[in-house]
């Protein structure tokens, strides 16, 4: 299964949404917490961000204080206008970018911003994390458009059975 698990991934990934719905419910947190760091390890080694971006282009991270305060000072702005310029408020009070695909991803996927970028971009997409046990509809949305975050997930219900 291995070598086929990435193969058709958002497919599968689509098709197994309750499945995965019910084992983020029903999982021992503490023991797939400690499998997490290896499936994230072995997905990163399959998984060639550059040749996907899917976050960058679906998904905008949260830009806290420091993030927004390092940032605007990379790209030579002041940071009220910066965020005028990048980013808006959500609905949880959060500033996040204002257009898909983010702003500062570049032609061939790379990130203008990458050793500057914000911490959520850093930790994305939280496979090594409690994160990833401990908030499924993040978890969920990410299994639909990160290979990495699906192959951990099929991961560990594998190990499940």
């Amino acid at each position: 299964m291995e070598n086929d698990l990435l193969i058709n991934w958002e497919k599968k990934a689509l098709e197994h949404e309750k499945l995965y719905k019910n084992f983020l419910k029903k999982v021992d947190k503490n023991k797939a917490l400690k499998q997490l760091p290896e499936f994230h390890d072995e997905a990163f080694e399959k998984v060639d961000c550059l040749k996907c971006a899917n976050c960058c282009k679906n998904y905008s991270p949260r830009f806290k204080t420091p993030d927004i305060k390092r940032i605007s000072k990379v790209v030579g702005m002041k940071e009220g206008v910066f965020i005028d310029t990048y980013l808006n408020i959500d609905d949880e009070g959060d500033y996040v970018l204002k257009t898909k695909p983010c702003s500062f991803l570049q032609a061939d996927n790379t990130c203008s911003i990458y050793e500057d970028r914000p911490s959520d971009c850093r930790r994305y997409p939280y496979t090594d994390e409690d994160v990833f046990l401990k908030r499924p509809s993040i978890t969920l949305k990410n299994t639909s458009f990160c290979p990495a975050a699906y192959y951990v997930i099929e991961k560990l219900m594998e190990v499940e059975k």
